[in-house]
């Protein structure tokens, strides 16, 4: 399956940002006197738009919810966003791609200044023609708007010679929503597979090397 075009997401899939993003969630609950400890309801912040997060998790109401973004901001964008880590494979596979003459991009509901950030931090952000992410100026929060935002920024005209590589269900009901392929990987933070198999995903691997692989010989 030659695809031309690979979109990465970015938390869970190049990145392990459990650390920045956890604690920065843990304090902006700390301000509204919530002292959340279950890692599990903590980490389902990781991908989707924090509104809709906070929304879900609390029950907060919109209002609220800008509030807790805005004390979320507050530490991650000054501590947060440096507490992450590759996982383990990622720059051999981006090497890998690149010899293969594949276009590598990021589409990440993250905000965009925090996803170059990151990468830049990391020291792989010149493997990307275009680290995408959410643009709140114009409205581009969630996965299918970013990847359609990514998309255009692109100038992609066939989308089946794109694919989109994501850890989430999120990732893989985007991708069909913009009519893109999506791959899986099991070792972010999706726990439901069930989803991303029944949003049609091309499969799910437990590494990157093994989506080079595949990649390679479908």
């Amino acid at each position: 399956m030659k695809k031309s075009t690979i979109l990465f997401d970015l938390d869970g899939t190049l990145v392990n940002t459990r650390e920045g993003v956890t604690k920065s969630v843990q304090y902006a609950l700390e301000k509204f006197g919530i002292y959340e400890t279950d890692q599990k309801t903590l980490q389902r912040f990781i991908g989707p738009p924090l509104m809709e997060s906070f929304r879900r998790e609390y029950g907060f109401s919109v209002e609220k919810s800008k509030e807790a973004i805005n004390f979320f901001r507050e530490r991650y964008e000054k501590t947060g966003v440096y507490e992450c880590e590759l996982y383990r494979e990622v720059e051999s596979v981006l090497k890998a791609f690149q010899e293969k003459g594949r276009h590598l991009s990021v589409a990440s509901s993250k905000r965009e200044e925090s996803c170059q950030l990151i990468l830049e931090h990391l020291r792989i952000a010149h493997y990307f023609d275009l680290i995408g992410g959410a643009r709140l100026k114009l409205g581009t929060s969630t996965k299918i708007q970013v990847l359609e935002d990514v998309l255009e920024r692109l100038g992609i005209q066939d989308r089946s010679q794109v694919v989109l590589i994501g850890d989430t269900k999120y990732d893989a009901i985007g991708a069909k929503e913009a009519g893109v392929d999506c791959i899986g990987i099991t070792y972010g933070f999706e726990q439901d597979f069930d989803a991303m198999r029944n949003a049609g995903v091309l499969g799910i691997f437990d590494s990157l090397s093994e989506v080079v692989d595949f990649l390679e010989e479908t």
